[in-house]
């Protein structure tokens, strides 16, 4: 009983952090935990007639037609390229991004490269696929001029390429949103003892040598907390960015889950919403899964871990 009293004291005693925390806590049980209901849909043949709770059940019948459809390896198999092609690249950079910009000790400089390495993130999505579609323009693009002016050579046209698709996505991606990524790792090197530097410097370390000693080890707690975060949206491929990359020529290559789902639940006359529900359940269970396996690896192996 004291200890519950205790516990309502400390609560009152801070009840403005509480207060400062509700809204959040709202916002995610209103526009988060209450649409989950609408989750049964994937176990339902739903018509409009009689709603979500009238519709009969039909259990996992949406999901073997998922399995079965033809489309399933096409979007799976889509999917896994993107992301884990977009994993293994745009993770380290951000890292290596920010060992630099730690490194420059011109603090004029510094600021100046972090404004420029940051200001491409606020680029609408719109705005960035209609810039790279000039730049790869196989007429008047940036990339065909510099050819041309070089020794006269053409360039196919890249946004209908398959083979190109995932390549323009991820590079894209990297050079709009690397410096926004290093900011969490440039305030996790901002706390490294400075101390160790300096007694680095006095034995005699090169920059190069306290980087990979002391700097990357002091922000590989952080790094593996992102990692497991990022390995939990192995499966979510960005909608927006791939719908509007999208074309009839490189569709083979850019059909994702999230495009796929859109198209079953919103993007034809003849929705089923059933249907995309549960290709949308699969897809998050996949995520569950994976970053509950990466979560355990990590805990095992560098002893950070989410939960």
């Amino acid at each position: 009983m004291r200890k519950k009293n205790n516990t309502w004291k400390r609560i009152f005693s801070s009840w403005q952090l509480y207060l400062f925390l509700l809204p959040p806590l709202i916002y995610l049980i209103v526009f988060c935990y209450v649409p989950m209901s609408g989750l049964q849909l994937a176990f339902k043949k739903y018509n409009s007639v009689d709603g979500i709770w009238g519709s009969p059940w039909v259990g996992l019948d949406q999901f073997r037609k998922f399995f079965s459809s033809y489309m399933f390896g096409t979007v799976i198999k889509n999917t896994l390229r993107v992301s884990i092609y977009s994993l293994l690249v745009s993770f380290p950079i951000p890292i290596v991004l920010a060992l630099i910009l730690n490194s420059i000790e011109s603090p004029g400089y510094k600021k100046f490269a972090q404004t420029i390495t940051y200001l491409p993130y606020f680029i609408s999505t719109v705005v960035l696929v209609s810039i790279l579609m000039q730049v790869v323009n196989p007429r008047v693009g940036l990339i065909a001029n510099l050819l041309e002016k070089i020794g006269g050579k053409t360039i196919p046209d890249l946004m209908a390429s398959p083979k190109a698709f995932p390549h323009l996505y991820v590079w894209s991606g990297i050079w709009q949103s690397m410096g926004y990524n290093s900011i969490i790792y440039i305030a996790a090197l901002a706390n490294t003892d400075q101390s160790l530097h300096e007694a680095a410097k006095i034995d005699g370390a090169s920059r190069f040598q306290r980087v990979v000693h002391i700097d990357l080890p002091s922000i590989m707690p952080t790094a593996s907390i992102l990692l497991i975060m990022n390995c939990g949206n192995i499966m979510n491929v960005g909608f927006e960015k791939v719908l509007l990359m999208q074309n009839d020529m490189n569709i083979s290559a850019s059909e994702v889950i999230s495009t796929y789902v859109y198209k079953i639940g919103l993007g034809t006359t003849v929705t089923d919403f059933s249907y995309a529900t549960a290709i949308g359940l699969f897809n998050s269970l996949i995520n569950l899964v994976m970053i509950l396996i990466v979560n355990i690896i990590s805990k095992k192996t560098s002893g950070n871990s989410l939960f």
